[in-house]
């Protein structure tokens, strides 16, 4: 028999994680655009971030069919959030004349999946690219990056946020991650995280 589960973080109701979700406002709207394969994933923090923020929504799927008229809204500045020869540093969005608030939208998967995402949505690929930089190592211990300065979803956005919002702060948002985090170290045991994820 499944054990139950919270209807709202998704995590099961003994390790529910709500109680350390906060409720921050923000100008930039976000919008992630989640791989079905990562909806019941344990480590699922596309959720977490997105629950967390007023301004911010969550899509499942591999292809969009809302997605050209939702970025043709006007009044926005629409930009992905993903590396490429020609993504821009997303801290020079500050600098811009265009002063209207961005739609940050960020693709959720592996990398290869967030790729097909692309691949099969080219309005996204079309976009003006943003990414991070110089931004700190991933608090992420469970999972091992594919390549250097990689962050999980949930990190991207309070780093992404944290530029375009500055100066508030949405480092809150990392409280349920790092709890969630503790919890799966906790439940594999000392011993197989250190064997498993410690080099």
């Amino acid at each position: 028999m499944p054990r139950p589960r919270c209807t709202r973080c998704k995590r099961p109701a003994s390790h529910c994680l709500c109680s350390l979700i906060p409720d921050l406002p923000s100008r930039t709207e976000v919008l992630v655009l989640q791989h079905p394969d990562e909806v019941d994933h344990a480590l699922n923090t596309a959720n977490l971030a997105v629950l967390g923020l007023r301004n911010a929504n969550l899509w499942v799927g591999e292809v969009f069919d809302a997605l050209p008229d939702w970025l043709a809204q006007p009044g926005y500045r629409p930009c992905l959030l993903f590396p490429g020869e020609d993504a821009r540093p997303i801290n020079q969005l500050c600098r811009d004349a265009d002063r209207r608030p961005v739609r940050l939208v960020v693709p959720d998967g592996t990398w290869r999946k967030a790729r097909k995402l692309l691949y099969l949505n080219p309005v996204l690929d079309a976009l003006p690219r943003v990414t991070l930089v110089d931004a700190p190592a991933s608090r992420y211990r469970l999972r091992k990056a594919p390549m250097e300065g990689s962050l999980s979803t949930l990190e991207a956005l309070v780093e992404a946020l944290n530029l375009l919002e500055a100066p508030a702060d949405y480092r809150e948002l990392l409280k349920p991650f790092d709890a969630l985090i503790e919890g799966q170290i906790a439940a594999m045991g000392e011993d197989t995280f250190r064997r498993n994820h410690l080099t």
